[in-house]
Formats: C-alpha cells, sequence, structure tokens
C-alpha cells in the first residue's frame, strides 16, 4: 500500500500503544514522524519528533505532510472523551485527506457490549455504555471517511492491552503493586476467558494493516495468545516476581465508590461490564488473510512489562503497596 520512502506518521506517540507502533517502525526501517501535544519524546535514534495537537485540523495537515501512512493512536483521558475524541478523530482524518495517505486506527472492543463468546468483527454494535457508544460512532466516522472516498481507512482491534507505557487493567494496578509488594487490583471475574494482548503485538498488527492495501475499509481483530483468565495470568505475575500475589477484587459498586477519590475508577466504572463475561477476541479473518502475526506468550510478555515496571516501582493507580 505504502513505499518505503515516505515518512509514516504516528498521532498519538506519547501512549503505550503509540510507542510501541513507533518502535515498530522503526525496525521495519521506516521514517517515523512522532507526534504527541508536547514535542517532546524519548524516542529511538532517527525518530523526528513534531508536537501537534490531533484536534488541530490544520497542524494535522502540517505534520501529516509527505506521509505514506499515518496511525492515529490518540489516548484522550477518560474525562475528556466525549469532548476531544471526535475532534481528535477529525483532525487526524483531515492530516491524512491532505497527504493522500491511508489512516490506520488503533481501537478497542468496547462497541460490542456484552458477549457470550469470543468476538468476531461480524457483531453488531451494541453498546452498554456511553464509552461504548461514543466508540461505535468514532468507527463508523472512520469507515464512513473510506466509503465516501474521503480518506482511505482502517481499523485495528484489540482486547484488554498491557505492556510498557500501557494505561490498562492490566497496568498500574496490577505490575505495580506486584513489584512493591502490594495485592493487586482487579473489577471482574477472576475465572472468565481473558484474552489479553502485549502492546508490542498490537503495534505489529498495526503496523501491518498499514502496508496492506486488502487491509484497507473494514475493522480487524489483531490475533492475540490463547485465552486465560485472570486468575491464571495473575499466577504469571506471581511465578516472576518469586512470591503470591493476591488480588483485591471490586465489583461496580465498591468502583463507583471509589470514585469518589479515584477518577479512573468514576470514569470507568461502566465498562466493569467486560470483565464480568469472556473478553476475547476472534482474529481469524486477520490470520486467514495476512498469517498468523506476532503473539507474544504470555510469561514472556510479563518479563518485559515488569522490566518496565521496575525501573518506577511506585508506579501504582491507588498507592498500594507504597
Amino acid at each position: 500500500m505504502s513505499s518505503t520512502g515516505g515518512v509514516h506518521v504516528v498521532v498519538g506517540a506519547s501512549g503505550g500503544t503509540g510507542r510501541a507502533l513507533v518502535g515498530e517502525l522503526r525496525r521495519r526501517s521506516r521514517r517515523v514522524r512522532a507526534v504527541n501535544r508536547s514535542g517532546h519524546l524519548d524516542a529511538p535514534p532517527g525518530v523526528e519528533v513534531a508536537a501537534g495537537d490531533a484536534r488541530d485540523a490544520e497542524r494535522m495537515r502540517e505534520v501529516c505532510r509527505g506521509a505514506d501512512v499515518v496511525y492515529n493512536t490518540v489516548n484522550v483521558p477518560f474525562a475528556r472523551w466525549r469532548e476531544d475524541f471526535p475532534a481528535a478523530v477529525d483532525g487526524v482524518l483531515a492530516g491524512a485527506r491532505a497527504a493522500g495517505a491511508p489512516m490506520v486506527f488503533a481501537d478497542d472492543t468496547w462497541m460490542y457490549g456484552r458477549v457470550t463468546g469470543p468476538m468476531t468483527e461480524d457483531l453488531p454494535y451494541r453498546p452498554v455504555s456511553d464509552k461504548g457508544v461514543l466508540r461505535a460512532w468514532l468507527a463508523e466516522r472512520v469507515i464512513a471517511a473510506h466509503t465516501g472516498g474521503q480518506v482511505r481507512t482502517v481499523i485495528g482491534r484489540a482486547p484488554e492491552l498491557y505492556g510498557p507505557a500501557v494505561e490498562s487493567l492490566l497496568g498500574r494496578n496490577l505490575f505495580g503493586p506486584a513489584l512493591t509488594h502490594g495485592p493487586a487490583l482487579w473489577v471482574g471475574d477472576l475465572d472468565q476467558p481473558l484474552g489479553p494482548m502485549f502492546v508490542e503485538d498490537f503495534a505489529h498488527g498495526l503496523a501491518e494493516l498499514g502496508e496492506r492495501e486488502a487491509a484497507l475499509g473494514r475493522a480487524w481483530h489483531l490475533p492475540t495468545p490463547e485465552p486465560t483468565t485472570a486468575r491464571a495470568f495473575l499466577a504469571l505475575v506471581s511465578a516472576q516476581v518469586h512470591r503470591p500475589v493476591g488480588a483485591l477484587r471490586l465489583g461496580q459498586r465498591s468502583a463507583r465508590v471509589l470514585g469518589v477519590v479515584w477518577p479512573v475508577a468514576r470514569e470507568g466504572a461502566e465498562m466493569l461490564y467486560q470483565f464480568r463475561q469472556s473478553h476475547v477476541v476472534d482474529a481469524t479473518d486477520y490470520t486467514a488473510a495476512f498469517g498468523p502475526g506476532q503473539v507474544t506468550p504470555y510469561d514472556q510478555g510479563i518479563a518485559h512489562t515488569l522490566d518496565w515496571y521496575s525501573t518506577a516501582p511506585r508506579r501504582s493507580l491507588l498507592g498500594i503497596g507504597r
């Protein structure tokens, strides 16, 4: 879909997905322009770093100039989703359109709502939360830009992510406490099927979609390891830190109460239904079209993540274990 001579623009390069994608593209010897709001980033050698607010369409046109591919990995704070996310998506679309480049959109699975088994791309959008409704609208907006002939687009979807710099359920409230001898925090059923994705695998899949003409115009679920459970995942963490890591389990009511003092819990409580049901994606379409992808075994992904957290062991949403 793209030559290797132009620049690959990653908007939202400060977050876990954006950082991993910048690294993945450099490993592919692509020219990379990493865009975040500050214009400062600890990036690999050879990466151009530029300042830009995704909501500013004119600035997006400037930073996307000369792009072969534009990747939207913008991660808007929960409390600003409704206000900022639509403008951020439209801004990056404007940049890609001006450059004549395809846009790859990093997405999740919140638009599907309640499910009873693995999620496939042909599931109808039946969101059961405000944030799920917004995710559905954004996805439809991205694909409409393609079908309307404005911007060539493709969506890559992941379930729950984990890894360096990732803000997720399997982030600071699990790996931070594991290293600081505190209990982990879990907000769902410990024994439901769970298919978490290592962030570098997500980045690999997004990069593949950005270079595959056949991928355009639809959403793809990216490959993960075989499903596990939160309990089994926690056991792997325990084995690597050489001590049992217990879990404080929160239900929806507890999370809402906690939200009085913890904004992430307040904003995220409506999404907890996901972790009381199977939370696994089916990537059969992707593997049939493009091969097995990159799938990091859980023990390896956990080791990489713990290494990252060990550089700053006080990363913990609630201060557990401090």
